[in-house]
């Protein structure tokens, strides 16, 4: 028997790619049970499901997403959109994201779009032409124009941002509660005896960072500290862009005694400014980023930061995505999940 079975699987894998009845005829079950076993349908016995990936294995079986989309209207593909992959933060909520929808079957699709608005939107084409059933997204910096969010909308198709995102769209969100986190900051400096606080942000135009903007605007008139034009600037927040706003900030006549930088990649340049121009930190500037990358930990001093609670965020996006393929209901309902602000003080901002 298993004999016969070996010689029919070595015609198959010389002769033709494997589909789904050539899993079923070695089997003698039928296509839609190997279909379900697959997808690890909970129908299907665990010794069924065992022995079709085990023949699927032995016949380089390779799904065909499209051509399985094309037929049921599902994929079990989530589409991923990300700024880019080498931060700690989103590479947490990325794998957060898989290990949940994994559980349930899926696979994630991932693209990143270097902050560029067009590499976004080529993404989104992509996704969509490859019949994702759901997309999660986390915006560009350049994106302003929403319209290719709307597609995907307009299709029915499940979107869910995290952590950047925009009101207007109506969708589901989960983030942090970046104004409550810019008041922490303000909070925490002021406490240290800080009275001329800078801060380095994203730009305005997305809501994130706008609401750390405002978070930080207000908190300086609650600890009635001066708000000043040239201690604002907004800026793609990268390694650079610390450095550079950095450079420009001691170089002013009334230089700062802290700075709020909205990114820890950009509180790192920022960083090496200041060593470079001997500057000691927390004595003459104190600084905090925003993220809560591994190295913040690492470098010397230590740089506070803001916890953007990555896992818990790529857990509760991913959820949100199951949330709508259980209750077939596509109509969205705009569910925000805002998780709670925690800063973590360490040697770059401890004056006291």
């Amino acid at each position: 028997m298993f004999k016969r079975l070996s010689k029919y699987i070595n015609i198959l894998i010389k002769t033709k790619k494997t589909t789904i009845k050539d899993i079923a005829n070695v089997l003698n079950i039928s296509a839609a049970a190997v279909s379900k076993a697959l997808h690890n349908d909970s129908r299907i016995s665990e010794k069924t499901k065992i022995a079709v990936r085990e023949v699927a294995e032995k016949l380089n079986y390779q799904r065909n997403h499209l051509a399985s989309a094309l037929r049921s209207g599902k994929s079990y593909l989530v589409g991923v959109i990300v700024p880019r992959t080498n931060s700690s933060f989103f590479s947490s909520v990325i794998q957060n994201i898989e290990e949940v929808l994994n559980k349930k079957g899926y696979n994630i699709i991932i693209t990143q779009s270097n902050e560029s608005y067009k590499k976004e939107c080529d993404s989104i084409d992509t996704l969509l032409f490859t019949q994702v059933d759901g997309i999660i997204a986390s915006m560009a910096n350049e994106t302003v124009d929403l319209s290719f969010y709307e597609k995907i909308k307009s299709k029915g198709i499940p979107l869910i941002l995290f952590d950047r995102g925009e009101n207007d769209l109506n969708v589901d969100y989960v983030g942090i509660d970046d104004y409550a986190s810019s008041h922490l900051i303000v909070k925490h400096l002021a406490e240290q005896g800080c009275k001329r606080i800078a801060h380095i942000g994203g730009y305005k135009r997305t809501r994130i960072f706008n609401n750390r903007i405002r978070g930080y605007i207000d908190a300086l008139k609650e600890h009635n500290l001066p708000l000043e034009e040239e201690l604002l600037i907004e800026c793609n927040l990268t390694i650079e862009d610390g450095r550079k706003y950095m450079l420009q900030l001691i170089n002013l006549q009334d230089k700062p005694d802290a700075v709020y930088v909205a990114g820890d990649y950009a509180a790192l340049g920022a960083l090496q400014i200041l060593k470079e121009n001997t500057i000691k930190v927390p004595n003459e500037i104190a600084l905090v980023g925003f993220g809560n990358e591994p190295f913040t930990a690492m470098v010397t001093p230590t740089i506070s930061s803001i916890n953007q609670h990555s896992e818990e965020i790529g857990k509760q996006a991913a959820e949100r995505f199951l949330f709508y393929q259980n209750e077939k209901n596509i109509k969205q309902n705009l569910n925000k999940i805002i998780l709670n602000a925690e800063l973590i003080i360490r040697d770059s901002s401890k004056l006291t």
